[in-house]
């Protein structure tokens, strides 16, 4: 069966790349001052931080359902199937919304709920290409993403405190004096919500705090998919690309004991870089097919 894969551009995936792949990325909306943009259509990363940098008010939407159904009507005409990996349903009701319309195609559209985004989701749609390679239908696929999405974890440091006060996540007392010390906090997706998971007041302190987390994952929670060799490790961030690169070297250095590197340093999404802006640098671990 030929099955056609469709994500979002949550998973970072570009327009660009997505045709390299083969596959369907979805543009999430933006709301900027009033007007919508659409990420990596009408809205590049560059433009995004100019208008962040200059205050506008930024603020995200979900895809237009029929925008959504209108693509699975049209790739059902040169497929079999469609597999649909949004982003976890539990930063935002994408998915839920998506499930409810796929039951018009009488299970021809599987929609995925593997409880991941940015780099894990990447490495979701890779897993789904490849499984659909080795035959697999839509609803294997959807089986498999969703028995192994948990087999993720994500930490990610800030380096303000701004747009989670603006964002209502936190409160401005907590923001002024995060702002004040100097805290930088160090935050966790775990197929949720972004949650704490500490606080550093310098940014080496930080990448320290985060690799050491990992290798700990590494040698616990994910020793079994170390040994079997289906382990990945990659680092993403919101405006400090060199940063960023810096941060895979160290990683590489702290995991090559274990033959591990970063398999790729993407951007974070445009929809998560709205909610806790530039300067962010993140490292994640995930079980691949």
């Amino acid at each position: 069966m030929k099955v056609a894969i469709v994500t979002d551009s949550n998973s970072g995936i570009s327009q660009e790349e997505a045709k390299s792949l083969g596959i369907s990325v979805i543009p999430m909306p933006f709301l900027i001052d009033g007007e919508e943009y659409f990420e990596d259509i009408s809205l590049t990363q560059k433009a995004f931080y100019e208008k962040l940098f200059a205050g506008a008010d930024v603020s995200t939407s979900q895809p237009n359902i029929y925008s959504v159904v209108e693509l699975w009507k049209e790739l059902l005409k040169t497929h079999d199937e469609v597999v649909h990996i949004p982003m976890s349903s539990a930063l935002s009701a994408s998915m839920e919304t998506a499930t409810t319309f796929a039951e018009e195609f009488k299970g021809k559209v599987q929609v995925v709920d593997n409880k991941r985004i940015s780099i894990t989701q990447k490495q979701s749609v890779f897993d789904a290409i490849n499984l659909a390679k080795d035959g697999k239908t839509a609803k294997e696929i959807k089986t498999w993403l969703e028995e192994t999405g948990m087999n993720s974890s994500i930490y990610i440091m800030l380096t303000t405190l701004k747009y989670l006060k603006k964002g209502g996540r936190i409160t401005p007392a907590a923001a002024a004096i995060g702002s004040l010390l100097k805290i930088k906090p160090i935050l966790t997706i775990q197929g949720g919500k972004l949650d704490k998971f500490a606080q550093v007041i310098s940014y080496q302190q930080g990448k320290k705090r985060m690799i050491d987390q990992i290798v700990k994952e590494l040698e616990t929670r994910f020793k079994k998919e170390l040994e079997s060799g289906k382990l990945k490790v990659a680092v993403a961030y919101t405006h400090v690309e060199d940063k960023a690169k810096e941060f895979k070297q160290e990683i590489d250095e702290a995991l090559s004991k274990y033959n591990l590197e970063v398999v790729f340093v993407d951007p974070l999404s445009l929809s998560v870089s709205c909610h806790i802006g530039d300067g962010a640098i993140a490292i994640g671990c995930f079980i691949s097919y």
